[in-house]
């Protein structure tokens, strides 16, 4: 057996191989490792620690990072059971990932993804920034406390290539005479807008009063230091307009839909929009809803992808006939994730020319039973080394990780479900222990006194 000494010596001997190498080989090294195991290397060596630290070989190892689909289901309540937040990781391979994602409360709420990093509203007065990979994460206060019919589709995240800067955006709900300001009000005229690592939110006000009810049915996505959003627009071919927002000067621009209007189905409900993300362009898709179901899709699913945002020229992408679809990220590589009413997610594979796309080579990936179908996001989401603790300032609060108390907390319901449900098991199968005890002493019986009913003694 080999003792203790000799491993220590062992070690060392290796360690000492290791920082004998240059320093750039490491990080080359260091640059085809996965997260996990770069974590595992901080407390080796502090030359290590340095060279995963360093910002220059965090955004180097971010642009070549894998990407993974990011699954969040937010908190909901079936059949008078509360199921907590949760989000699963679809790897680059298209395997479900057996990591969990801790840093996502069992109360929380999905804003936004960029760079490895969540945007998550919480019930309380603050919105969580948080490292998936590494389990960091910021405490920020919300611009408005205790504001009625807050939503956290009212709030979204990103950053711009450009300047590097990660921002919050807030649409806030304008003021109604004689009602304190609340998100029950229709339109806004001013996105507060707080940069990472600042002391405070800032008001900029709209060129016009805008949509609020546009923003909280069909969501706002950043692409690119872009924020879009769907607004009203009575004269224009839909009936409405793309809005968006420039991270970086913080600026208004409007794009036109496409001039072709979506035909209606007769028997159909109302027509839905959605703002989404395919291979980095901005996306519309568009269907019916069925009447008596209004999240289930009716008929086929168009999706247009803006082509040229100086020209404002759409193409028509795919028409699709899903279940539900869900976004806003639409297509995580060659493959569209959709959920069926079977309470399955799927995979498809997208061949053929733009609009008369197939789905083809179907791969169940997971059954999201008793989550309602509808009610997931889909975001394409990386694991990163990007660091929160350098936006610590003013209002910013950094706290250490919970991750066990969140674990017992989050699945606390879940656990009692399957405890109610292994006691069932338990009494089923005692009964049926019973019956068949029962069975066999009958059967004994019945075979001991057989013998004297044939020979007529009984």
């Amino acid at each position: 057996m080999i003792s203790e000494e000799t491993k220590q010596k062992s070690q060392r001997n290796g360690e000492c191989i290791i920082n004998r190498l240059l320093g750039d080989l490491i990080e080359r090294i260091f640059l085809r490792l996965p997260v996990s195991n770069l974590l595992r290397c901080v407390g080796v060596c502090k030359q290590w620690h340095k060279i995963i630290r360093d910002p220059l070989f965090v955004a180097s190892h971010l642009q070549v990072a894998p990407n993974c689909a990011l699954l969040f289901f937010p908190q909901e309540s079936i059949s008078g059971m509360s199921y907590p937040a949760d989000a699963i990781m679809i790897d680059e391979s298209w395997a479900q990932s057996s990591c969990a994602v801790p840093v996502i409360g069992p109360d929380d709420f999905l804003c936004g993804s960029y760079n490895g990093l969540l945007c998550l509203y919480t019930k309380t007065s603050t919105i969580k920034i948080a490292n998936l990979a590494t389990g960091e994460y910021l405490h920020l206060e919300k611009p408005v406390k205790n504001v009625s019919g807050d939503h956290f589709l009212f709030y979204s995240f990103g950053c711009h290539p450009l300047t590097k800067q990660y921002k919050i955006t807030h649409f806030l709900g304008d003021c109604v005479e004689g009602l304190p300001r609340a998100h029950k009000n229709k339109r806004f005229s001013v996105i507060q807008v707080y940069t990472l690592g600042d002391e405070k939110w800032r008001e900029i006000r709209t060129p016009e009063a805008l949509s609020l009810n546009c923003v909280k049915t069909f969501g706002a996505i950043n692409i690119d230091g872009l924020m879009y959003w769907l607004t009203e627009d009575i004269g224009a071919s839909w009936q409405h307009a793309v809005m968006t927002f420039d991270l970086n000067d913080e600026s208004f621009a409007r794009i036109e839909l496409p001039a072709s209007v979506p035909e209606d189905c007769a028997d159909g409900g109302t027509r839905q929009y959605w703002v989404g993300e395919i291979d980095g362009e901005l996306c519309i898709a568009t269907a019916q809803t069925h009447r008596d179901r209004p999240r289930e899709i009716f008929g086929k699913l168009q999706i247009w992808t803006l082509d040229n945002k100086a020209e404002q020229r759409w193409i028509h992408k795919y028409s699709i006939s899903p279940d539900y679809i869900p976004g806003p990220n639409l297509v995580h590589g060659d493959k569209i994730i959709l959920q069926r009413c079977d309470c399955n997610l799927y995979s498809y594979e997208l061949l053929g020319d733009n609009s008369n796309a197939n789905l083809c080579k179907m791969a169940k990936l997971l059954d999201f039973c008793p989550r309602k179908p509808g009610n997931m996001q889909s975001y394409i989401c990386v694991k990163s080394l990007v660091r929160l603790d350098v936006y610590k300032k003013a209002g910013i609060v950094r706290r250490s990780k919970q991750r066990e108390g969140w674990e017992l907390k989050k699945w606390e319901v879940w656990r009692q479900e399957l405890s109610k449900t292994e006691k069932m098991w338990s009494d089923t199968y005692q009964d049926e222990h019973d019956r068949t005890a029962f069975a066999h002493r009958s059967g004994r019986a019945i075979n001991a006194l057989l013998p004297h009913i044939l020979d007529g003694e009984i």
